[in-house]
């Protein structure tokens, strides 16, 4: 028998995010020899299992998951289990580790790298998704692997940042490992496996479950493999603020860009700061230090030629919302508070006055 399918029987049974799994692990570390012993007669359920967890582990064998596991070979997603050597190190002391994990992707960025998690609001403002995405971009030139959960808003301007740098990232899903979401963001998922990162989660392809609950489990695996959690802008109700939970019983350090004493948006990170359980983090030196980085000094950037006064009233509201950050045309018009005529106007005027630059997929950056 495949040692895999033990493995894949156990986790099946105790279910994912298993409070003991370090635990059980540390009385059974060969899940085959569990299942032997089960089978004669000469073990008992571990004491550790919920009722309902050991009743599924006499109910089944590990040959129940043969097709799981065969659909996953001949899929290209990878079934890594505590034994194997390509499963994330860092996450092996998590009282809560995962018995399985899959991943797509590349996953020997899994190990051997410097890990920083940033998370935040999946919607975010001008703000927020600057810090996020010009903070990671300067950790991933320094060869950090930015970890995030591949979500709308900043989990996904931390990956941007990685892919753009073109160094690996890891995401980590809480949908099944052959689902995106949202959808949307399968070109960004199909870039980071193509710069050598990889996509992980505890859930095997075709999960039909329900997802309630899934991503907040995730986060403990986000919190768990990074090094560091860096948290860009969130509210004060956010699941950015579970995530800094499971860091904090990892005791793994929080950083917060702070924020406006106006913005709700930053409420949840400038309460962070207040209480004292996040360090302020003002530029990717704060992190870098702390993992033992010496950056390299950027050159300053050049100042721009552009005069805001030449332009008009819309262009101007519409300069104020760009960063480097691309955004869409739509995006402009939320931040701007303006229709989509107009903020097309006004694009084309900061175009000719040297305010805005144009990129792929109809977005723009300041220039």
């Amino acid at each position: 028998m495949d040692k895999t399918l033990a493995w894949l029987w156990l986790a099946e049974a105790v279910g994912t995010a298993f409070p003991a799994a370090k635990e059980l692990l540390e009385l059974y570390p060969d899940p085959e020899q569990l299942y032997e012993g089960l089978r004669l007669g000469k073990e008992a359920p571990p004491l550790c299992l919920s009722d309902a967890a050991a009743d599924k582990l006499c109910d089944t064998t590990p040959f129940d998951y043969e097709e799981r596991y065969d659909h996953c070979l001949l899929s290209g997603v990878e079934v890594l289990t505590p034994d194997d050597p390509m499963y994330p190190a860092r996450l092996l002391d998590l009282p809560d580790l995962p018995l399985v994990l899959y991943a797509t992707g590349d996953i020997t960025c899994l190990n051997g790298q410097r890990y920083v998690g940033m998370v935040g609001t999946r919607r975010p403002g001008a703000y927020g998704r600057q810090a996020a995405f010009e903070l990671s971009l300067e950790m991933a030139k320094q060869g950090v692997v930015i970890v995030s959960g591949l979500a709308d808003g900043l989990d996904s301007e931390g990956h941007r940042a990685a892919v753009q740098a073109g160094v690996p990232t890891v995401a980590f899903l809480g949908t099944a490992i052959d689902k995106t979401y949202p959808a949307a963001n399968g070109a960004l998922r199909q870039k980071l496996q193509a710069c050598g990162g990889a996509v992980c989660s505890e859930y095997p392809p075709g999960y039909p479950a329900k997802m309630k609950g899934t991503f907040l489990e995730r986060n403990r695996l986000i919190a768990g493999m990074s090094e560091a959690l860096c948290v860009a802008e969130a509210r004060t109700r956010s699941g950015t603020l579970n995530t800094v939970g499971h860091a904090h019983r990892y005791a793994r350090p929080v950083f917060a860009v702070p924020g406006s004493i106006y913005s709700p948006l930053s409420e949840g990170t400038n309460e962070l700061l207040r209480t004292h359980r996040a360090e302020p983090l003002c530029s990717a030196a704060n992190v870098l230090e702390v993992l033992g980085i010496q950056g390299h000094a950027q050159p300053p950037r050049p100042k721009s030629t552009f005069d805001a006064a030449a332009v008009s009233a819309d262009a101007k509201r519409i300069y104020d919302c760009l960063s480097q950050t691309p955004q869409s045309v739509e995006e402009l018009c939320t931040a701007a508070g303006l229709n989509v005529p107009q903020t097309a106007a006004a694009l084309v005027e900061l175009e000719i006055f040297g305010g805005a630059e144009k990129q792929q997929g109809e977005r723009y950056i300041a220039k």
